[in-house]
């Protein structure tokens, strides 16, 4: 859908900004901004602090780029004369510390709050002569990114700084202030619309997993003959398998390895050493290798028996109670060279075992029922390599195994080329929700005579208050 533009446009005066529209300013936010405060660190239980509780907001409560309340931790009593900065109404909740792509991250506050305090990784920003909701779409498009990639350093790349000066030295195109807040009632129609699309596809996408897990769960403890006379499994949670199958431990068909141990103070990120497969590679059905670390091998280090290959499985030990089961993966050659670290196993089908049929059985949820009872740990949730060899799991023939392992193959990819659509489709809504914003905010779409009179004043009614 295309919407009309303004009639005339001036330079702005920015150059990356470019034009604006004629009766539009082009101000830097120190002119816009009454207040900046912090909060104060205090200690606090990782739980939410109950209504009426105080509370202090986690980071995390703006990296939606939508303000989320409910992301905050109940601050202990012995500390509570130390918490600063309440919620105020109107205010923007800004990251001043944070990750690239976080380090920035906005969001409107709607309520007072006295309850609920800031970190000191947070500020917020009370405005004047402009509409705070406005304000807040700004902090969604491209201009503003744009200029807090520029303004943000560190000495870490995955810690970025946003310095006070900087911020308010940030450019923001603004029109009047009746037009502001019909740019923000025109977004706020105009992203729900596409924020409804991108929930139904990705409603698709968790029906779309869930029925993956319950093909292959019924095909590795049913088979895919529906006439198979069937026995109980002794199993409680695991109920009737083919007859003709064993029903035994997993250490009886397979073997796995623990990772070796190897210390912190070590790790390297110089890429051309070997990679170390921690827990965080980890993931279901595949290797992240976005937070990677190194080591350097020497001669006769007696590391070998580390070292993994294309097609071994391997398995996440730590933080394994997820609804899709275990995080066990395939190493791909683009994986190696790498070895296995600590809290990582390595599991390998021996005898009549194929490592393809081990694969599924591992990515089966039914293994949730075995893990779950079996974990260990308190703060960091594991499980061992040795209770992996106790599991008691459905083991068919080897050319059943084969046949089973072709279906999943066939009918997996199928529906993991419908994930793949849906997830595509999610990126376009949301590449278009950005350019809408940005584009609004930036002048480039006329909103005054798509806003209904009525509807502007009632967004009007509703807005965050504002000087």
């Amino acid at each position: 859908m295309s919407f009309p533009r303004y009639p005339a446009y001036k330079p702005s005066g920015v150059e990356w900004l470019g034009e604006v529209p004629e009766h539009w300013e082009a101000l830097p936010l120190r002119r816009l901004i009454r207040e900046v405060t912090s909060g104060t660190s205090v200690n606090a239980i990782d739980e939410p602090a109950s209504p009426g509780q105080p509370g202090v907001l986690k980071t995390s409560c703006v990296y939606s780029g939508e303000f989320r309340p409910e992301e905050n931790k109940a601050i202990l009593e012995s500390e509570l004369d130390r918490a600063t900065c309440p919620l105020v109404a109107g205010s923007l909740v800004v990251s001043r510390m944070n990750t690239p792509d976080l380090v920035g991250a906005a969001g409107l506050v709607k309520n007072d709050d006295p309850f609920l305090f800031l970190p000191d990784r947070l500020w917020q920003v009370r405005f004047q002569e402009c509409d705070p909701q406005f304000i807040n779409y700004w902090c969604k498009s491209v201009s503003y990114r744009s200029q807090v990639q520029l303004a943000c350093s560190g000495t870490s790349s995955s810690m970025q700084n946003l310095s006070q000066d900087n911020f308010y030295s940030f450019i923001a195109p603004l029109p009047p202030k009746t037009e502001q807040l019909g740019i923000a009632t025109f977004l706020d129609r105009e992203t729900a619309k596409i924020d409804a699309l991108i929930a139904e596809q990705q409603r698709l996408i968790e029906l779309l997993q869930e029925k993956r897990q319950a093909v292959i769960s019924h095909a590795v403890t049913k088979g895919l003959n529906p006439d198979a006379p069937m026995k109980d499994s002794g199993v409680e949670w695991l109920g009737e398998v083919p007859e003709h199958w064993d029903v035994t431990q997993l250490k009886y068909f397979s073997k796995s390895l623990p990772g070796f141990a190897f210390p912190s103070d070590g790790f390297l990120v110089d890429d051309s050493k070997w990679k170390l497969l921690r827990g965080v590679n980890v993931g279901v059905s595949s290797i992240r290798w976005d937070d990677a670390v190194y080591w350097e091998r020497e001669p006769g280090d007696s590391l070998d028996r580390y070292e993994l290959s294309p097609g071994d499985l391997v398995v996440g030990l730590d933080r394994p109670l997820i609804k899709e089961g275990l995080r066990v993966a395939r190493i791909n050659p683009e994986d190696c060279p790498c070895m296995l670290l600590q809290r990582v196993a390595a599991v390998k089908g021996v005898q009549a075992l194929s490592t393809d049929y081990l694969f599924y059985l591992l990515s089966s949820p039914f293994f949730v029922a075995h893990f779950e009872p079996e974990t260990t740990g308190v703060s960091v949730p594991h499980i061992s390599t040795g209770q992996i060899d106790s599991f008691v799991v459905p083991i068919p023939p080897t050319e059943e195994q084969a046949e089973i392992v072709r279906f999943l193959s066939v009918e997996l990819a199928g529906i993991q080329h419908l994930t793949e659509e849906s997830k595509n489709s999610t990126e376009i809504l949301q590449e278009r929700r950005s350019a809408l914003i940005s584009a609004a905010v930036a002048g480039q779409i006329d909103v005054r005579g798509l806003v209904p009179e009525a509807e502007a004043e009632a967004a009007r009614a509703a807005s965050p208050r504002y000087s």
